[in-house]
């Protein structure tokens, strides 16, 4: 069986950020927060790594990870641009917006040949959550078909204290397997605990214990079929109601495939802390954390050698 890869989405523009915030340094020798989750997985098991990244990076992008972490990784890159779309259907004029992280891993398609799992490349997940992953991609024989796997985080693990988040909250049944997702992309954190609108005006609680996607999922090679063939129905929605902005979410057709009985998530439970750098103000807290955990030997202050 071959071993899953580790798809990284490193292509967002990072305009609550204000730049390109996957590659800000957190650590004392300059490491960004994908590279504590490429040592992360690397521990777990995972041995080949996709980079999506924009238009924008693919001058530097590629040589500079290579240059960082060591020749000897498996690397690859995969471009997420605009124009990737299906046949038939072309750019909306003023388009300038990525088309979200379902687009993102559609934009490494000819790359895959098995199971897979995909992350943010500006989250930290933290070690037992690639172990969760890794373990599951690799647990038995599947069919190959929608058997997939999410890392599931408390929602008050996972929100910032500089303004609001995008996350998926999801319900789980009895059994631990994810029955719905809703996408909700304005959640506050606040001393009632966390709210969320959907419409700029009237806020409503969400548990604290609410179990919350952060983009760490595992699926197989057939997820990708399904992310081709959603594409076009999501376009034909988008160009019409909102063409530039609409987004192609990956929790969505995730969250369609259960309504239609196409897919079983399994959650695995992760009681780690997320940290992440969706605001500049966010910046100073994560360094902060990443210190103290090499402090506590966690981490190396070199994780390159």
């Amino acid at each position: 069986m071959r071993k899953p890869k580790l798809v990284i989405m490193a292509a967002g523009l990072g305009n609550r950020y204000g730049g390109l915030k996957q590659i800000q340094p957190v650590g004392a020798y300059g490491q960004a927060i994908m590279e504590y989750s490429l040592y992360d997985a690397l521990r777990a098991g995972f041995e080949e790594f996709i980079f999506i990244i924009s238009p924008a990076m693919e001058k530097d992008f590629p040589t500079g990870i290579r240059g960082r972490i060591g020749g000897d990784k498996h690397i690859l890159c995969a471009v997420q641009r605009l124009t990737d779309l299906p046949a038939g259907y072309a750019l909306p004029q003023g388009r300038e917006k990525p088309w979200g992280t379902g687009h993102a891993v559609l934009s490494c398609r000819g790359m895959l040949d098995g199971s897979f799992a995909v992350i943010n490349a500006d989250d930290f997940y933290g070690p037992s959550a690639f172990e969760a992953i890794y373990g599951f991609l690799t647990a038995g024989k599947k069919d190959g078909r929608g058997e997939y796997a999410m890392v599931g985080y408390e929602l008050k693990n996972t929100l910032s204290a500089s303004g609001y988040v995008a996350r998926g909250i999801c319900r789980t049944d009895r059994q631990g397997t994810l029955a719905e997702i809703h996408e909700r992309t304005h959640i506050i954190s606040t001393h009632e605990g966390a709210l969320y609108t959907e419409d700029g005006r009237l806020y409503r609680k969400l548990p604290d214990d609410a179990v919350a996607s952060m983009n760490l999922w595992g699926f197989t090679e057939d997820f990708i079929g399904e992310l081709e063939r959603r594409f076009a129905a999501f376009l034909d929605r988008a160009i019409q109601e909102n063409p530039l902005k609409a987004e192609y979410f990956l929790p969505e057709v995730v969250g369609a495939m259960l309504r239609e009985n196409a897919a079983t998530v399994r959650v695995l439970p992760c009681a780690e802390r997320w940290y992440g750098v969706t605001y500049r103000e966010d910046l100073p807290a994560v360094a902060e954390a990443v210190a103290r955990m090499t402090a506590e030997g966690k981490y190396p202050e070199r994780l390159w050698g």
